[in-house]
């Protein structure tokens, strides 16, 4: 048990990668047995990521913890350096979660090259978790990289008419962005030896030698001049608002979505698209806190720019998945809303709302999918009073549209509420525009709900179509159940995050609290 828990994040980040190596032995023909496995595999990664939750330590003031820190490539200076948070946590368990629903899912939609399939689907697993694990800047950019193969071979063969197209564009948006975000960190990593020689207090804990761990160049943070802290944000930047995607670099998003196959779309909305928000969270904040404070108000009006804008043209939309996709750019512009309010109802509000978005954006793309498979059409038009002959599915799909606009007792109003307190409490006028954004979403969901399940069926081709069946309510009662859990109590979620979050705001804002105090003081005892 010991070692277990001594290599607990190994062990959960590359079990995906041994299932997959397991499975290429697999003979192609054998399909049954293909699924099962990976199916397996998925499930057992989740089961082997429990321990992370109930050991994790909420009161420890170290910031990391399950650490492993072993010499890889000693002579750039890269070390296999893994270690979570509670942002991180909170990451791992949602892709440990939606990795076997997404798996699950495909079981009757795909079937050609299955294996092939079913190894991408664990290779792009073990890519994210090793992301929201490392704590080394190469390690985690070896994994960041890995991550885009399997999922462009996830579209572009298993995607829809114009697949290849969605899976070159994702390819290259991400590719570039990639490369910028490269830069920035080599630029880092040059110029740290200088920096912690000047500083004993870095030199004494992380060394004078190059270096690419993390939580060194966060030493050295408040160090960095303000010029290179411009240019290095500015690479980050364009490499995690592409992941995001933040406006104006969101136009891949809807074609990928909309080629991809189901399990390809849940994975890429639920979790791939955190990975740039996690980026900004874990690098571009702590690193770079100057950079940050300077480009607050650039920052802030792009994600009002996304949260009207995604909104507007999702309610235009005549396809399910394209309208799910664009509300995905709405729904992330809230997240990076509240990062940048940069206090800590606004961060809290914003990791909340990332595991928020992949619960509910998730289960959406799976609602979609089922109606998919039995019509192979997604055309909002060509559906109406499902209700009538898909109850159940009428019912998952209602709690999971008020789950996205935000409903009280339902996980998407914590998230959205918390955010608008943050961002009241930095601009009036950014809660205003959030709250705009509330009201559109409502607006385009309620829409589609209304248009696709009530009223009577018009169409003959909905008269006869077969309610759900277990195994698609499989994949969508663990989603249902965590939305509850967190609409109904939230307390366990902002408990893990109230030391790192705090941290954060320290790194960014280190007089942050003290006016907070003085604040308070003046209020109970006024002139």
């Amino acid at each position: 048990m010991d070692y277990f828990r001594e290599h607990i994040l190994t062990i959960v980040a590359f079990w995906p990668l041994a299932g997959m190596i397991v499975l290429m032995l697999f003979n192609k023909e054998n399909k049954t047995l293909i699924r099962w496995w990976a199916n397996f595999v998925m499930i057992v990664g989740f089961v082997i990521s429990i321990p992370l939750w109930v050991w994790f330590d909420r009161d420890t003031a170290d910031q990391m913890q399950f650490v492993q820190n072993i010499p890889w490539i000693q002579t750039i200076g890269a070390n296999y350096h893994v270690g979570i948070d509670g942002i991180s946590l909170l990451l791992v368990m949602l892709t440990t979660l939606l990795g076997p629903l997404a798996v699950l899912s495909s079981w009757e939609a795909i079937h050609d090259r299955v294996k092939e399939y079913y190894v991408f689907m664990l290779m792009l697993q073990a890519g994210m978790l090793g992301v929201f694990v490392s704590l080394d800047f190469f390690l985690f950019y070896v994994f960041w990289e890995v991550m885009l193969v399997p999922m462009y071979f996830i579209i572009g063969v298993w995607g829809g008419p114009r697949k290849l197209y969605a899976a070159i564009k994702f390819f290259l948006y991400t590719l570039f962005g990639s490369v910028l975000l490269l830069l920035g960190i080599l630029a880092l990593y040059f110029i740290y030896p200088n920096l912690a020689a000047q500083h004993p207090e870095v030199a004494g804990r992380f060394g004078t030698g190059a270096t690419f761990d993390v939580l060194a160049f966060q030493a050295v943070a408040s160090y960095l001049p303000f010029t290179y802290q411009y240019w290095i944000f500015l690479a980050f930047f364009v490499g995690f608002a592409i992941k995001v995607p933040m406006f104006p670099f969101h136009t891949w998003l809807p074609d990928a979505h909309v080629e991809a196959p189901t399990a390809g779309s849940v994975i890429l909305a639920a979790v791939l698209l955190k990975m740039g928000t996690y980026g900004f969270l874990r690098f571009s904040l702590p690193i770079l806190p100057d950079g940050t404070k300077y480009f607050v108000p650039f920052m802030i009006g792009l994600s009002i720019i996304a949260i009207i804008y995604g909104a507007l043209v999702a309610m235009m939309q005549p396809d399910m998945k394209k309208l799910v996709a664009y509300s995905s750019v709405s729904h992330m512009g809230f997240v990076t809303l509240g990062m940048f309010a940069l206090n800590p109802n606004g961060l809290n509000g914003s990791i909340i709302q990332q595991i928020n978005h992949g619960i509910s954006t998730g289960a959406l793309f799976l609602i979609v999918g089922i109606i998919y498979e039995r019509r192979h059409t997604r055309e909002i038009a060509q559906f109406g009073g499902l209700s009538n002959v898909m109850p159940m599915y009428a019912v998952v799909f209602l709690i999971m549209t008020l789950s996205s606009i935000g409903l009280p007792l339902l996980n998407g109003f914590i998230g959205e509420f918390t955010i608008i307190m943050g961002a009241l409490q930095q601009n009036l006028w950014w809660a205003v525009a959030a709250g705009a954004g509330i009201v559109l979403g409502a607006a385009y969901m309620l829409w589609l709900y209304q248009r696709t399940m009530l009223g009577k069926i018009e169409n003959p081709a909905n008269e006869k179509l077969i309610d759900m069946n277990l195994r698609e309510l499989a994949t969508l009662v663990p989603l249902i159940i965590v939305a509850f859990w967190i609409g109904l109590y939230p307390a366990p979620f902002f408990r893990v995050l109230d030391k790192p979050v705090n941290n954060l705001v320290l790194k960014v804002r280190p007089d942050y609290f003290q006016g907070t105090q003085r604040l308070n003081a003046e209020i109970r005892e006024p002139r």
